[in-house]
């Protein structure tokens, strides 16, 4: 069978699904990931997965592999968030300096903080890609390929392009993506889940990148980062929300648009919903929680994140509450998505509270999540309520153990986490 534009798509073996869906430890379960990695084959590969299947770390283990075996190889992998580079960035760092580790690192000659290289390694997010890598700008992006096409134009080439979060890329970025790849190898891994898609991108593979992905994809449906009662309380969500929800299929369906997740048998406790009567007391009572966690259930300060929608409403000063709050209560804090600056020191390892927007956060996770002024979508002034379920959907799987989702006003979503709290105080 043929889906309309990508093609075949392979089910996983079902021994390895159910291997995986028993596991209870994660460092095992990224073990079996990383191990994936080196069974995807050669040249260009498709990853669709759902949100926490462990997509990134396959993604790294498999730009550590193509090093190892193709040292002289130049070897880009790229993203959408700055944030997120950053985080892939540190995960090669680690995987390269590990047990297995054959290289050295050089971070002396990062240009604008943001470029990574292990040997023929360069970590970046897109646009930082096209500044100091191809120096060009997005709105050139049209004229260079037309240029590349006619072979008017000379750029970097790379044996292998890794693609992490695909499904942010535009068609005409890919193109260039495409057009960069060495013919010879043709190893482009590309890495996607559309339900977390907020950027109305459309998808012909073949087109965008001339390469055919028949045969050649991998579907990963097991999200294994988040407990058994965060993924169907995130999955009921998106699904009641979306308006895609007719496009969602279950895992025995090929050529599919979006993935339902299945989860392990790894439990935890159920999210917790707060209702306050103002923001000052939503943060209160996220201070509470989060000193509970970090004392009582030994849960580290930067395995904590704090997620909001936007800094600043007509209305409310969000993040000069969430500062104040977090200073009052002498908690070592990290605003991530402060500025550009800021994206791009970020250490995911540093013992400090992690703030960021919810865009900032996709490829991201931590033990404790916190979305806040939850209210505050769907935004008001945005106009694609798709994106709005897709974000706060990215925003629960981030959560790998405790979820909490706290409002202090009254939306369409927080109706929907109402109904869910009375009903859970009616038991």
């Amino acid at each position: 069978m043929r889906s309309g534009r990508e093609g075949r798509f392979i089910e996983p073996v079902p021994y390895q699904d159910q291997l995986l869906l028993s596991f209870h430890d994660i460092k095992i379960m990224d073990l079996h990931q990383e191990n994936l990695a080196k069974q995807l084959g050669d040249k260009n590969r498709l990853v669709r997965g759902v949100a926490g299947s462990g997509k990134t770390l396959i993604l790294a283990s498999r730009a550590k592999l193509l090093t190892k075996e193709h040292p002289d190889w130049k070897v880009l992998v790229l993203c959408y968030n700055i944030s997120l580079a950053q985080n892939i960035k540190n995960m090669v760092d680690h995987m390269m300096n590990g047990p297995e580790s054959l290289f050295d690192f050089d971070f002396g000659n990062e240009e604008a903080g943001q470029n990574a290289k292990v040997h023929h390694i360069t970590v970046r997010n897109f646009h930082a890609w096209l500044k100091h890598g191809l120096k060009i700008s997005e709105y050139q992006i049209p004229d260079i390929i037309q240029k590349l096409e006619n072979n008017e134009a000379i750029l970097p080439k790379y044996d292998a392009i890794l693609i992490d979060e695909g499904q942010d890329f535009a068609s005409d970025w890919l193109k260039l993506v495409g057009l960069l790849l060495n013919p010879e190898t043709k190893s482009l891994l590309l890495v996607e889940d559309r339900a977390q898609n907020i950027y109305k991108r459309k998808r012909s593979y073949v087109q965008d990148t001339g390469l055919d992905f028949r045969g050649r994809s991998k579907i990963l449906n097991i999200n294994y980062r988040n407990t058994s009662q965060i993924v169907k309380f995130a999955w009921d969500f998106y699904e009641s929300h979306s308006i895609l929800k007719n496009k969602v299929v279950k895992r025995e369906a090929e050529g599919v648009e979006i993935i339902s997740p299945l989860s392990t048998r790894r439990k935890g406790p159920e999210p917790v919903l707060y209702y306050a009567n103002n923001f000052k007391e939503e943060m209160a009572k996220i201070a509470q929680i989060i000193t509970f966690l970090h004392h009582k259930k030994n849960v580290p300060y930067s395995e904590i994140l704090i997620l909001y929608r936007v800094k600043r409403t007509h209305k409310l000063q969000v993040m000069d509450i969430i500062e104040y709050t977090l200073k009052g209560a002498n908690f070592p804090y990290y605003w991530i998505t402060k500025n550009e600056h800021s994206k791009r020191q970020f250490d995911r390892e540093e013992e400090t509270i992690k703030i960021s927007t919810i865009d900032s956060s996709k490829g991201l996770d931590f033990q404790a999540v916190f979305i806040v002024n939850a209210d505050n979508m769907p935004f008001a002034l945005e106009e694609d309520k798709e994106r709005e379920a897709s974000l706060l959907y990215i925003g629960m799987t981030r959560a790998k153990e405790y979820l909490t989702i706290s409002y202090s006003g009254i939306s369409e979503y927080t109706e929907y986490f109402e109904e869910i709290r009375k009903g859970r105080l009616s038991i």
